[in-house]
C-alpha cells in the first residue's frame, strides 16, 4: 500500500495518519533556515531505542509519526532503523533497509528534507537513492572507507559524529585527558580524510556525539565547550535530547527520570545550544525545541 495515497486509518493494522495536505515542493538544502538554528526529529523506526523503541514498527506508524513531526515544523525528519544505545545488538543490513527506505520515500514524497540515520554504505545509497539527502553516521573513528567514499562519489551532506567503538564496547572508551580538546582532534581526524577524498567543507556538519563513549560529567564538558567545535567553521549538531545525562540531572528521590520526562532539559540545552552558534539540534520533541531556537533566534537580532 502506498502510505500517502491511502486515506487516514485505512487497511488491516494500520495507524490513523495525520490529515494529509497538498505535497510541497521537494526540499533542497538551501531551503532550510539561515536565520536560527535548525531542528532535526528523531524518528526511531526501531523496536529497542532507549526512548521511543517499538512505537514505530510499521511503515504506517513511523510515516504517521514523520508527517507529525513534519508538520508540526521539523524542518529535518532523521530516520533510523538501527539502535545505537549502549549494548544494542547489531542489525542485519537487510533488516535495516526493509525498516528505513520505504519510510524515507514516503516522507520525501510528502515534502520532507530527511536524513538517513546509518553507518553501512549500502544503505546510506539506497536511502539517497531514495530522496534522503543527508547520511547521520554514527560510526565516529570506524567510519568506513566505503562511506566516505559514497560521500565523496554523491555529494551528500555528512553528520561526521564522534565516537570510539561501537555501542557494545563505547562505554568502556572514555578516558580522555581533556574531553573537549581530544574529541575535537578525533573528530578533526576523520574530517580530514573525508576532506582528502573530495568532500566539501560545506558538506560535512560535526556532532560531537553526545553520550557516545563519554560518561555523565564529559558530555556535561562537551556542552559547555561546545563553540570549539563552532569555531572550526562546519555546520554543528547537538544531540543531547532525552539522554541519560539529563535524566541523571533530574534524580528524584535516588530515581533518574525517565526519558520522557526529559524533554524540558533537553529544550534547554537547545537554547544553550542555539545561543552558541550551534546550526541543528536533533530531538525527539519538535515543538517545544523549535520555540527556543525562535526565542533565542530573535533575542540575537
Amino acid at each position: 500500500m502506498d502510505t500517502l495515497a491511502a486515506a487516514p486509518g485505512t487497511g488491516p493494522n494500520t495507524t490513523p495518519l495525520p490529515v494529509l495536505r497538498k505535497p510541497r515542493p521537494r526540499a533542497t538544502f538551501e531551503s532550510l533556515p539561515t536565520d536560527r538554528t535548525v531542528v532535526m526529529g528523531i524518528l526511531n523506526v526501531t523496536p529497542d531505542s532507549f526512548s521511543d523503541g517499538g512505537q514505530h514498527e510499521s511503515v504506517d506508524s513511523a510515516v504517521a509519526a514523520g508527517l507529525r513531526m513534519f508538520y508540526a515544523g521539523a524542518d529535518i525528519i532523521d530516520v533510523g532503523g538501527e539502535s545505537t544505545r549502549p549494548g544494542a545488538d547489531e542489525v542485519p543490513e537487510d533488516e535495516e533497509e526493509r525498516r528505513v527506505l520505504p519510510v524515507v520515500e514516503a516522507l520525501v514524497k510528502a515534502g520532507a528534507l530527511v536524513s538517513v540515520d546509518t553507518r553501512r554504505a549500502t544503505t546510506a545509497s539506497k536511502a539517497l537513492d531514495a530522496g534522503a539527502l543527508i547520511i547521520n553516521d554514527v560510526s565516529g573513528l570506524e567510519v568506513s572507507q566505503d562511506m566516505i567514499d559514497l560521500v565523496a562519489d554523491r555529494g551528500a551532506y555528512y553528520v561526521l559524529m564522534h565516537n570510539r567503538g561501537n555501542s557494545r564496547i563505547m562505554t568502556t572508551l572514555t578516558d580522555y585527558d581533556n574531553v573537549v580538546e581530544d574529541v575535537l582532534a578525533e573528530t578533526v581526524s576523520v574530517r580530514d580524510r573525508l576532506r582528502a577524498a573530495g568532500v566539501a567543507d560545506e558538506k560535512i556538519i560535526l556532532d560531537p556525539g553526545i553520550g557516545f563513549a563519554k560518561n555523565g560529567e564529559q558530555n556535561w564538558e562537551l556542552v559547555a565547550g561546545i563553540e570549539r567545535f563552532v569555531q572550526l567553521g562546519h555546520r554543528v549538531l547537538m544531540a543531547a535530547s532525552r539522554k541519560r545525562f539529563l535524566g541523571e540531572l533530574l534524580t528524584t528521590a535516588g530515581k533518574a527520570a525517565d526519558p520522557e520526562q526529559r524533554d524540558a532539559a533537553t529544550a534547554a540545552i537547545t537554547a544553550l545550544a542555539a545561543a552558541k552558534g550551534v546550526w541543528g539540534v536533533r530531538v525527539h520533541d519538535v515543538v517545544p525545541n523549535l520555540d527556543a531556537v525562535k526565542v533565542v533566534a530573535r533575542a540575537r537580532t
